[in-house]
């Protein structure tokens, strides 16, 4: 199967890249895949496809751009050239733009695709339903919630159009089945990125270090980490360092450089910016605890599913999606109050002055990352995609013999 990727792709900051990369990195290493096109967004940078596991060939060609009115034509364009047997497309509904027309115009390709009787399925990580546009940094008026509730449904509606629509977890599945009486939506779970060996739990070396990892500003903001780690230090003697890891959301530019500015007075705090792919192991398990800063949620957590595979602790708000995760795959973690400092400063407390209920958590993060490694998930596709290929070859035969009568 040639299988073409609708994706951005690292160094590129557009949401989702470091998914493609995993996802790509696993896809190349099955023997149903003979090449992979990524038709990804442009970068200055080289894109990096520079895997070691031998895999098929890869083809890079970039086509579209964050906020382009011109990116459904290009894209169109660049897959009539390619000519691919089946495309998956890896989206969120701001994939393509945070412009409302360059968002929609899009996430029109899968429709497009169908109608060149081109299998495809969309990988649609979060749905409008489960998104607080208010802390996600949309809107907070009355008014403008239900126009962004009507234009979500609108842009729904066009996604559902592609083969098969698979999202991350079964609540997704029951809202679109219910609300829109579709009929062609799949749970694949989000997998692990890399299934590593069990760690061996050691007690870790001082200083603790407490880490967030993403892109901050919108609904992703780690003034209340910090705050919780300095109420912290002034009631224990715990030693911390706090690691803020990751890049500023696209929609609020400045916001760590603001944050750094703030807390400039705060000892052992340190921004590492972007994190490249190769640094990312080292990242996680040089840290302690991993933090969710959240006020809300928009999709299944990949930072939770790395944590799991290194074995991490995890401390996180009890809300929407987090919570779910935590219900329905296994993962355990300390959880507090989205809204209160003072609720994650208790939070990390335990974890940190308890050494046995740390490496619960762990072990359990562990184990519950190891259940759908990227490989199992990758294979999850391809047999879908068989699936759908089989249905239109039917569809073909009973045609062709309708035509002959």
């Amino acid at each position: 199967m040639k299988l073409a990727i609708v994706t951005a792709y690292p160094p590129s900051k557009v949401t989702l890249n470091e998914y493609a990369y995993h996802l790509v990195k696993h896809f190349r290493q099955n023997q149903n895949i003979t090449e992979l096109v990524l038709l990804t967004d442009t970068t200055e940078g080289e894109k990096d496809i520079n895997f070691t596991e031998a895999g098929c060939k890869i083809t890079v060609k970039e086509c579209w751009t964050f906020n382009s009115y011109l990116n459904i034509v290009n894209v169109t364009k660049a897959i009539n050239q390619v000519g691919p047997d089946a495309v998956l497309f890896n989206l969120q509904f701001m994939k393509f733009g945070d412009k409302k027309i360059a968002a929609a115009l899009g996430l029109m390709l899968p429709l497009i695709c169908k109608l060149k009787k081109i299998p495809n399925i969309v990988l649609l990580h979060n749905i409008m339903e489960q998104v607080d546009l208010g802390s996600a940094g949309f809107t907070s008026n009355r008014i403008m919630k239900k126009i962004y509730g009507f234009i979500g449904s609108t842009l729904t509606r066009l996604i559902l159009q592609a083969d098969t629509v698979a999202v991350t977890m079964q609540k997704y599945v029951d809202i679109l089945n219910k609300k829109y009486n579709a009929k062609n939506v799949k749970l694949i779970p989000h997998g692990t990125f890399e299934i590593l060996e069990e760690p061996s739990y050691d007690t870790p070396l001082e200083p603790f270090k407490i880490m967030a990892f993403g892109k901050f500003g919108t609904y992703k903001k780690v003034e209340g980490m910090i705050k919780a780690v300095e109420m912290l230090r002034e009631v224990s003697d715990l030693n911390m360092e706090i690691v803020i890891a990751g890049t500023d959301n696209p929609n609020t530019p400045g916001y760590l450089e603001s944050v750094k500015q703030k807390y400039d007075y705060v000892q052992g705090l340190t921004f590492t910016g972007y994190v490249a792919e190769e640094d990312v192991p080292k990242l996680f398990k040089e840290s302690t605890v991993v933090v969710f800063p959240y006020t809300s949620t928009t999709g299944s957590s990949g930072v939770l599913h790395q944590a799991g595979s290194y074995g991490k602790a995890v401390v996180m708000p009890d809300l929407g999606d987090l919570a779910l995760l935590v219900q329905d795959e296994g993962y355990k973690g300390e959880f507090f109050d989205a809204e209160s400092p003072t609720s994650l400063a208790i939070a990390l407390q335990k974890i940190l002055e308890d050494n046995a209920y740390r490496i619960e958590l762990e072990k359990a993060n562990y184990k519950a990352a190891t259940a759908y490694p990227m490989s199992r998930v990758a294979d999850m596709y391809i047999n879908t995609f068989e699936v759908i290929v089989d249905k239109k070859s039917e569809v073909t035969t009973v045609q062709s013999q309708e035509i002959i009568l």
